[in-house]
């Protein structure tokens, strides 16, 4: 067990000692485990920082923390009537909701003490990164994303090159509310997950200063073929992959000999990246000659390839990766991992082949039975 969760611990043991609960902890005293502190993709990132993955380091605003927030907002006893006897086609009804819940979250300040604490982790962010006001990324990650049976994943926000305390604390608070989104609240209804069960919370993590960045599988998504890894990529930030505004270059790598089997360029016609003067994130048209440049040179397309694989073993599953190539770094240590959460269509439809299989009761009937459902016979 990690220390923060030992504070989890200690925290619901004990009424007298709930204060020691974390609201805040470093990426590095969470892992897999620790969902219910820090969400999905923040315990990930602790996960891979832990064994030995090259992520961005950055911090996170704890499931307790967001607790007191919404407490102190004085939403979380509102939420539950709000959205009583909606129904998730009811889109107007909705939307409506869905705008007084984030108006209520976002016109709310954090307790001065917590706003402290975020200040004080992001002044030693920066010391550790040696950048004033470090630009970081704040991710939404909340405690349901890829629960079997259904994907939270992506349904709450991200903001990019976010620099200084008075922008982290709002962006926080956006994170937040985008936990009630309409989409969000429909989605809930729909699979019949009761919204007080979801929690968020918040990860700042330094940026990559993108020179390219995109998404990894580590299989096929368009056929399941574990045998290969599929990667995407653009140039600047990875948010035109992921939102897929862009058609991102395509590469394809056998597993085992790390060949690249497959290389689709296309006309890459959006970036994000940061405007200089602003040291905002912004969208521009990619230059002309610029477009239909590979983004990626082979050497990279390989070590991301075997970055993919060393974390596929580590968690035993096909794995769906963000990364970032950084410009201000060297080659040979500029390519990180920012997000890798399990693969969850082509992993749900083997469980659901699996279980419809007929059982096998001799040699002879497994044979049959993985003949009749297309499974190699070794």
């Amino acid at each position: 067990m990690t220390q923060a969760a030992k504070s989890v611990a200690i925290g619901m043991n004990s009424g007298a000692e709930k204060s020691a609960a974390p609201e805040l902890c470093w990426f590095e005293e969470v892992c897999k485990e620790d969902v219910a502190l820090v969400g999905g993709k923040c315990s990930s990132l602790g996960e891979l920082i832990n064994a030995g993955v090259r992520v961005p380091p950055g911090f996170a605003l704890t499931t307790h923390g967001y607790a007191r927030f919404m407490r102190d907002a004085g939403v979380s006893g509102e939420i539950p009537g709000m959205l009583e006897g909606r129904s998730h086609d009811d889109l107007e009804q909705l939307e409506a909701a869905s705008k007084a819940i984030r108006e209520m979250i976002e016109e709310h300040s954090f307790a001065w003490e917590l706003e402290d604490a975020v200040a004080e982790y992001y002044r030693k962010l920066s010391v550790r990164c040696m950048v004033p006001a470090v630009p970081v990324a704040v991710r939404s990650s909340a405690t349901a994303e890829d629960l079997p049976g259904a994907s939270f994943a992506g349904q709450q926000d991200t903001y990019l090159w976010i620099r200084g305390v008075d922008d982290l604390l709002l962006h926080a608070r956006r994170c937040i509310s985008s936990l009630f989104t309409a989409r969000a609240i429909a989605y809930r209804i729909r699979m019949g997950f009761p919204h007080e069960d979801v929690a968020l919370s918040v990860g700042f993590q330094k940026m990559a200063n993108s020179y390219t960045a995109g998404v990894m599988f580590t299989m096929n998504p368009a056929n399941g073929d574990r045998s290969v890894i599929a990667i995407d990529s653009n140039f600047g930030f990875g948010e035109s992959v992921v939102s897929g505004e862009v058609t991102p270059d395509h590469f394809v790598v056998n597993k085992v000999a790390l060949d690249i089997l497959e290389r689709t360029i296309c006309s890459k016609e959006i970036t994000y990246t940061v405007d200089a003067k602003t040291q905002k994130s912004v969208k521009i048209e990619t230059p002309y000659e610029r477009q239909n440049v590979q983004s990626l040179i082979d050497e990279e397309i390989i070590e991301l390839a075997r970055m993919g694989k060393a974390i596929e073993k580590h968690y035993g599953r096909p794995m769906d990766i963000e990364w970032a190539v950084d410009k201000d770094l060297p080659a040979g240590g500029n390519i990180f991992i920012l997000q890798a959460r399990p693969e969850t269509v082509w992993s749900a439809k083997r469980e659901a082949d699996a279980a419809a299989a007929p059982k096998a009761t001799s040699a002879m009937d497994y044979i049959l039975s993985s003949l009749l459902t297309g499974k190699k016979v070794s």
